[in-house]
C-alpha cells in the first residue's frame, strides 16, 4: 500500500491537501491518508467493477426470481457502503505496519529470494493460502453462535446482484479479508503483486456474485465460480471456497452447483415461464370451448 501512498503523496496529499510543514513520514499523517485512499480505493473498486458487472455480465432476469428482494440492488449497495468505513479501520492498521516496514513486502526483483519465478510462485501460494484460510473462516461464520449477528446479513441476499459481492456486516467483511493482508507479514511478495491481488481479490468476489454460471467443462468442479456461490446462498451449508473447490472437498462441504444440473435460478425461472404460458394456453382453450357450448 505505500506504492498507492506514496503516488498520493506526490501528486494530491504534499502539493494540494496538507502543509508543508507536515512531513510525510510522520505517522498520523500517513493513517489519515492510508484511511482516505483505502475508502475511496474501495468505493472505486466497488462501483466500477460492480457496474460493469450489473450491465454487462449479471443476467437481469434473476431480478424476477421470488427470492430476489423488492429494492435488493439499492439495500445492497447501501449496506455495502455503510460496512466499508468501518472496514477499513482495522484494515489500515495492517497497511499502516506495511508502511512503516514491518511486512515482508519488497520493492525490487532482485530482492525476491528465487527471482521471477519466486515473484510468479508467491503470487500462486498467495491464491492457496488465502482460499485455505477464507474457507475456514467462512465456515466459522457459519457457527450457529455468531452466524446470526455477523454473517446472516450478507445471506439476507439469496439470489445475488453483483453490487451484493461487499455487502457484509463489518466484522464479517473484515475476517474474510484478514488472510490476504496476513500473508505479505508471513512470506515474501513483490509490492506491485501484492497491490494487483488485492485489485483481483476484489473484482473475483463481484464475479462470484454475478450470476454468469458459465464455467468451461473441464474446470466446473475446481473453480469455485458464481455457480457454486449461489448454491452457497441458496443452500447454506455448501461450497465455502473462495476461489477453488478444494477445501469443500477436504471439508466435505462441496456440492455440485444446482445449475449445472439443470436445478438453478435460471431453471427455476424457465419452469415459471412455462407454467405461465401452460396456465395461459389452457386457460384460452378453456374460454374458446365455453364459447363454442354458448353459440
Amino acid at each position: 500500500m505505500d506504492l498507492v501512498l506514496d503516488y498520493a503523496d506526490y501528486y494530491i496529499f504534499t502539493p494540494y491537501i496538507y502543509p508543508a510543514i507536515w512531513p510525510e513520514d510522520d505517522p498520523f499523517r500517513q493513517i489519515i491518508s492510508l484511511l482516505t485512499v483505502t475508502n475511496l480505493g474501495a468505493l472505486v473498486i466497488y462501483f466500477l467493477f460492480g457496474t460493469l458487472s450489473y450491465y454487462f455480465i449479471f443476467d437481469h432476469n434473476l431480478m424476477k426470481h421470488p427470492q430476489f428482494l423488492e429494492n435488493q440492488v439499492p439495500r445492497e449497495i447501501k449496506f455495502a457502503v455503510q460496512s466499508m468505513p468501518w472496514i477499513s479501520i482495522p484494515t489500515v492498521a495492517l497497511f499502516f505496519a506495511e508502511v512503516r516496514g514491518y511486512s515482508r513486502l519488497y520493492d525490487n526483483i532482485e530482492d525476491s529470494p528465487y527471482g521471477w519465478f519466486g515473484v510468479v510462485f508467491s503470487m500462486i501460494s498467495f491464491l492457496f493460502f488465502t482460499d485455505m484460510c477464507i474457507y475456514w473462516i467462512h465456515r466459522f461464520l457459519h457457527h450457529k453462535l455468531i452466524y446470526k449477528k455477523f454473517h446472516k446479513p450478507h445471506h439476507v441476499w439469496k439470489v445475488a446482484s453483483p453490487f451484493a459481492s461487499h455487502a457484509f456486516h463489518p466484522v464479517d467483511g473484515f475476517l474474510q479479508s484478514l488472510p490476504y493482508h496476513i500473508y505479505p507479514f508471513l512470506f515474501p511478495l513483490h509490492k506491485v503483486a501484492y497491490l494487483g491481488l488485492y485489485i483481483f481479490v476484489n473484482i473475483w468476489t463481484v464475479s462470484i456474485h454475478d450470476g454468469d454460471y458459465r464455467v468451461p467443462q473441464f474446470l466446473r468442479h475446481v473453480i469455485n465460480g458464481s455457480a457454486h456461490h449461489t448454491d452457497h446462498h441458496l443452500y447454506f451449508d455448501y461450497n465455502y471456497g473462495q476461489y477453488f473447490t478444494l477445501w469443500d472437498k477436504i471439508g466435505g462441504s462441496y456440492k455440485i452447483p444446482s445449475s449445472f444440473e439443470g436445478k438453478g435460478p435460471h431453471d427455476y425461472l424457465r419452469k415459471l415461464k412455462e407454467c405461465a404460458l401452460n396456465r395461459a394456453s389452457n386457460g384460452y382453450e378453456n374460454e374458446m370451448q365455453e364459447n363454442r357450448k354458448n353459440k
